[in-house]
């Protein structure tokens, strides 16, 4: 007998939270505002009902929010090193066996890291309101 412990819904909004993390404050380093349009219609990291079934235990929603965190950590870094690229491959392969579309290679982060140099994007939280 094996006893499994049902991923909670706060894994749940931890999830999607950071994946709208990756969208507003990492992609914006990396893509333009089209570009990242483009990955919400192809639905990149999009989840789904079925997404929180397949990840439904707490040991897979901990698998999916670790990788989720370690790809954050890798490209929010000053500089993309090429020691980083098997530890990105590791947790894009984990997400995939997750069924999350993530479909960039590490090369590509590092070739747009060094292309981009706007900041502005819509996709970023502003960083203060106008209250009326």
């Amino acid at each position: 007998m094996k006893i499994v412990f049902a991923s909670t819904p706060s894994q749940e909004e931890e999830i999607n939270g950071l994946v709208r993390y990756i969208y507003s404050n990492v992609f914006p380093l990396y893509f333009t505002d089209d570009e990242i349009s483009e990955f919400e219609e192809f639905k990149v990291l999009h989840t789904s009902v079925k997404h929180f079934e397949d990840f439904s235990t707490l040991k897979d929603a901990f698998q999916v929010m670790a990788s989720l965190q370690t790809l954050i950590s890798i490209l929010e870094s000053s500089t993309l090193h090429d020691h980083y690229s098997s530890l990105y491959d590791k947790n894009v392969s984990n997400l995939q066996e997750f069924g999350l579309f993530f479909p960039f290679e590490f090369d590509q982060f590092v070739e747009a890291k060094s292309l981009k140099n706007s900041m502005f994007s819509v996709y970023i939280k502003a960083a203060n309101e106008l209250l009326i």
